[in-house]
């Protein structure tokens, strides 16, 4: 099976009002996809979100697609960081365990600018 984390790091706390209108239609497409279990652990600015799926395809199927993919390409606009680490697992893990996974083995898209000084 496949253990998806993921993390994004919202610009501020004023972005919770679209992070949480985006994340309830992706929670709406998820519960109709053949995932196996799902946890999130909300913070400020920090969220968090584990996914367990039987196959990489059920998986590809649901990031590439719907709601997901329209508030991934959208995601500029409310964050400044989105990682998120693919695994082999059996079950879910912990919550240090993913953060760990995350920092170590998590691909970073940085929404991050560079002031120009010049």
């Amino acid at each position: 099976m496949k253990l998806t984390i993921t993390c994004i790091e919202l610009k501020g706390p004023f972005k919770l009002v679209a992070f949480f209108a985006a994340t309830s239609r992706v929670l709406k497409q998820l519960k109709a996809t053949n995932f196996v279990d799902f946890k999130s652990k909300v913070g400020w600015t920090k969220h968090y979100t584990m996914t367990l799926w039987k196959t990489e395809e059920d998986l590809k199927k649901f990031a590439t697609s719907g709601a997901h993919l329209e508030v991934m390409k959208e995601s500029r606009k409310i964050a400044t960081e989105v990682r998120t680490a693919t695994i082999e697992a059996d079950e879910m893990m912990d919550w240090d365990g993913a953060k760990l996974i995350l920092l170590t083995k998590g691909k970073v898209i940085s929404f991050k600018t560079i002031a120009n000084n010049g």
